[in-house]
C-alpha cells in the first residue's frame, strides 16, 4: 500500500503535534511493510529522509507567521500541478491531507482513484476547511474523540469522522517500583512544551508556590512557526527570567523528539499547563507511557487521556466575562488561569505526598497509552480509509 502525506511544515524533530503525528504515523506504515511518503514545502534539508519530497513550487519562511498563509496560495495552481504529479507517479492508494492549509486539503490534488484523508488536529472553521470539507475526503480524522464534539458545536457534519490518536514516537524503558519512590520523594518536577502563550508557562511560574522543596525543569522548544514576529524569543526570555528569580527553577534548551520519554521518565511528575484545550496531548501521552503521572487542566482531550494517571485541575471561572469563542469554535467560558495555575502546584504536592495514590497512578499510566503505538496506529488508518488493514504490498504499488 502507497501512502502520501501532504504537509508543507514537514521538519525533523518540529516541536509541533501535527508534524509529530505524521512522522510517527508514516514510520508505523513503513513498520508494518507499507509505503510512506511526505510531502512537504521546499528547499531541502539536510535531516531530510529517504521518503521526504520537497516542492519546488513552494517555500515557507522559517518562522512561518500565521497571518502570511493565505498570501503563499494567491496563485496556487503550479503547487496542485507538482503535487498532483508527484502523488499520480508515486501510485499513491491513500493520501492524506494533514491540514487544510499547510496539507492543501483545499486544493485536493489527488489522482483519480486514490483515496483521501483529512487530519483535524485543531479545528478551523475558516474558507480553506470549507472548501476542503467540499472535495468531500473519504474519510476525516481528528485527532480525539474532542475534537469530534468541537466540530459539532461548530455545526460541522461528522458522519465520515473517525478519531485517529496520536502515535508514540518510540518506547522508553519504565522506571522500576524503588527508583519510582525515589522520584516521588526527591525527583524534578519536568515541563516540556513548545514556546507558545496558550501553553501557560508564564501563569504557571507566576503562581509557583513557596516552599515547593524539589527541582523544577522546564524544556522549551521553538516551531517553524508563530503567531507574531519574535513570539517566540518574548515567550522564552520571559520564562526564563521568571525562572531566574525562582529557587531550583531552570529552563533547558529543546531536546529531540527520541529523547523526551526518557527525560519524562526522570520526572517525578510531568505537569501540562496549557491554558487552551490540548486536541490531543503529546508530551502527556509520552510521559503515561514511562509512568510518570500527569498533572494539568481538566479539559480538551487531556481527562480521556489521562485518566486515574494524574489530578487535573478544576477551572475558575473569570466572572463577568460570560463566555468567549475558542479557536476550536467551542464556546468556552473565559477562565481565570491565574488562579488555576496555583491549584495546579498544589495537586502536584498532593499527589506527591500520597504515596498510595502516587504508585497507583503510575502503574495505571502505561495502561491509558498502550493502544498508541505506530503499528497500532497505522493499521487503524488503514482500516478507516481502506475499510480493512490493508495487506503489505510490493514497493511501488500493490
Amino acid at each position: 500500500m502507497n501512502v502520501a502525506f501532504v504537509l508543507l511544515t514537514h521538519a525533523a524533530d518540529e516541536p509541533a503535534g501535527v508534524e509529530r503525528a505524521v512522522a510517527s504515523l508514516a514510520d508505523g506504515l513503513r513498520s508494518t511493510g507499507h509505503n510512506a511518503l511526505i510531502i512537504a514545502a521546499g528547499p531541502s534539508r539536510a535531516d531530510d529522509g529517504p521518503d521526504v519530497v520537497r516542492l519546488d513550487s513552494i517555500e515557507l519562511p522559517r518562522p512561518l507567521l500565521f497571518d502570511d498563509l493565505p498570501h503563499l496560495f494567491e496563485e496556487p495552481e503550479a503547487v496542485r500541478r507538482e503535487v498532483l504529479d508527484i502523488l499520480t507517479r508515486y501510485e499513491a492508494d491513500v493520501v492524506c491531507w494533514a491540514d487544510a492549509v499547510v496539507g492543501l486539503g483545499f486544493l485536493n490534488p489527488a489522482p483519480p482513484g486514490a483515496r483521501t484523508a483529512l487530519m483535524v488536529h485543531f479545528l478551523r472553521v475558516d474558507d480553506h476547511m470549507r472548501r476542503t470539507l467540499a472535495h468531500r475526503p473519504d474519510v476525516v480524522l481528528p485527532v480525539s474523540p474532542f475534537m469530534i464534539d468541537e466540530a459539532v458545536r461548530a455545526g460541522l457534519d461528522t458522519a465520515n469522522w473517525h478519531a485517529l490518536p496520536n502515535a508514540l514516537v518510540s518506547r522508553s524503558t519504565v522506571p522500576g517500583g524503588q527508583e519510582r519512590e525515589r522520584l516521588r520523594r526527591s525527583g524534578p518536577v519536568r515541563i516540556v512544551t513548545r514556546a507558545d502563550p496558550s501553553k501557560g508557562i508564564t501563569e504557571l511560574l507566576d503562581a509557583f508556590p513557596d516552599g515547593f522543596g524539589r527541582p523544577v525543569q522546564i524544556v522549551i522548544a521553538e516551531a517553524g512557526f508563530e503567531l507574531w514576529p519574535g513570539m517566540q524569543a518574548d515567550m522564552i526570555e520571559a520564562a526564563r527570567s521568571r525562572a531566574a528569580a525562582l529557587p531550583d527553577v531552570e529552563v533547558l534548551p529543546a531536546v529531540p523528539w527520541l529523547d523526551v520519554q526518557p527525560f519524562l521518565a526522570g520526572a517525578a511528575v510531568t505537569l501540562v499547563p496549557s491554558t487552551s484545550p490540548e486536541t490531543f496531548g503529546n508530551v502527556a501521552a509520552e510521559s503515561l507511557s514511562v509512568g510518570t503521572p500527569v498533572v494539568g487542566y481538566a479539559f480538551g482531550h487531556l481527562p480521556a487521556l489521562v485518566g486515574e494517571a494524574g489530578e487535573l485541575v478544576a477551572l475558575d471561572v473569570a466572572s463577568g466575562f460570560g463566555h468567549l469563542p475558542a479557536l476550536t469554535g467551542r464556546a468556552l467560558e473565559a477562565n481565570n488561569f491565574s488562579d488555576s495555575a496555583v491549584r495546579l502546584w498544589q495537586a502536584a504536592t498532593h499527589l506527591l505526598g500520597d504515596a498510595d495514590a502516587y504508585h497507583a497512578a503510575s502503574l495505571q499510566a502505561p495502561r491509558q497509552v498502550a493502544p498508541h503505538s505506530p503499528e497500532a496506529v497505522a493499521q487503524e488508518f488503514l482500516r478507516v480509509t481502506t475499510g480493512s488493514a490493508a495487506p503489505v504490498s510490493a514497493p511501488g504499488g500493490e
